[in-house]
């Protein structure tokens, strides 16, 4: 049985790292892609974990398989396709360490998965099955990640999602909505930014958009807040739970590092979705918090995924 399985996309992020002896940008290859990151970070925190997509039979593709592999992620529903490329993402980094993206993915492999690859055994003995908005963008891979869906609910797993809108994956902002909130009806758990809520809610407010995702039936929700740290709401309560102070060197992957902490929560407190009180969800968040603070002091998404042990140190020996 695996804890986690995530179904999406995997791409190396070529992040920027300072200039060369030219004066050119220099950018170096990092692995990410936001599902791999919240695998990469469950299974840094002790969890059998699962990656199903497809990346290209090319240098990338290879370098992402064996990092999967020494992160502890099961490969096994990992396609390798010929005939197209693996997804790359140049990632530049402004003064405060906010990212700007550039996506080579015309096609990418990540959206070439179709719904006859998707592994139905690993769907079938899975605790959670985590998806991202990215793998609905485009077909084949938005008709596999539904058909995944099915497969997981079926067996009884929960359905935990987070949008990661990139505006320049979509053909226009409407069909980036519609795509997104069509997800919606099939998710237990959400983790979404502050930036996001307005796609996925017409609400601004991160308060009132939690509440009207928790409405739709969604069990649990979190919002994500920057250095404001994250808010979340159970039943139409909310709660903010702070952030730490941190200095930060680069933000890719920090809401993957806070998902995963808090499904880690979920996992260890035994608890089905439906029962978690706020309590609980700040609890989680917190311990969210701490992973995210972690990440960002590192560069890239998948090698800057803090260990448990680092984690809970921050917790008990700083104050957010």
């Amino acid at each position: 049985m695996f804890d986690i399985t995530a179904l999406g996309e995997l791409l190396i992020d070529f992040t920027e790292c300072g200039v060369s002896e030219n004066g050119m940008r220099l950018f170096e290859q990092n692995p990410g892609g936001a599902v791999a990151n919240v695998l990469a970070a469950c299974a840094k925190f002790g969890h059998k974990t699962a990656f199903i997509g497809k990346v290209g039979n090319d240098m990338h593709g290879h370098f992402l398989k064996e990092t999967l592999t020494e992160a502890g992620i099961n490969t096994t529903a990992m396609r390798m396709a010929d005939d197209v490329f693996t997804t790359l993402a140049f990632v530049a980094l402004s003064p405060g360490g906010e990212r700007i993206f550039s996506f080579a993915r015309k096609p990418g492999a990540d959206t070439q998965l179709r719904s006859d690859e998707v592994d139905a055994a690993i769907l079938s003995n899975t605790k959670i099955l985590h998806l991202g908005s990215l793998s609905l963008t485009d077909e084949p891979t938005r008709s596999a990640t539904y058909h995944a869906v099915r497969l997981a609910k079926k067996a009884g797993a929960v359905i935990s999602y987070d949008p990661n809108y990139r505006a320049s994956l979509w053909p226009d902002r409407a069909s980036a909505e519609t795509q997104m909130r069509a997800m919606l009806p099939h998710v237990d758990v959400m983790k979404l930014s502050d930036e996001e809520t307005e796609l996925l809610t017409d609400n601004s407010d991160p308060a009132d958009a939690a509440r009207h995702l928790t409405e739709m039936g969604i069990s649990c929700v979190a919002v994500t807040l920057g250095s404001k740290g994250a808010l979340v709401c159970i039943h139409g309560q909310t709660a903010v739970v702070p952030a730490y102070t941190v200095p930060v060197a680069d933000t890719t992957g920090a809401g993957d590092a806070f998902w995963g902490a808090f499904l880690h929560m979920l996992l260890l407190s035994g608890k089905p979705s439906r029962d978690v009180t706020l309590e609980n969800a700040v609890s989680f968040a917190r311990w969210g918090n701490a992973a995210a603070s972690l990440c960002i002091q590192k560069r890239g998404a998948i090698p800057a995924m803090p260990a448990a042990a680092a984690v809970t140190a921050l917790i008990e020996t700083a104050d957010p």
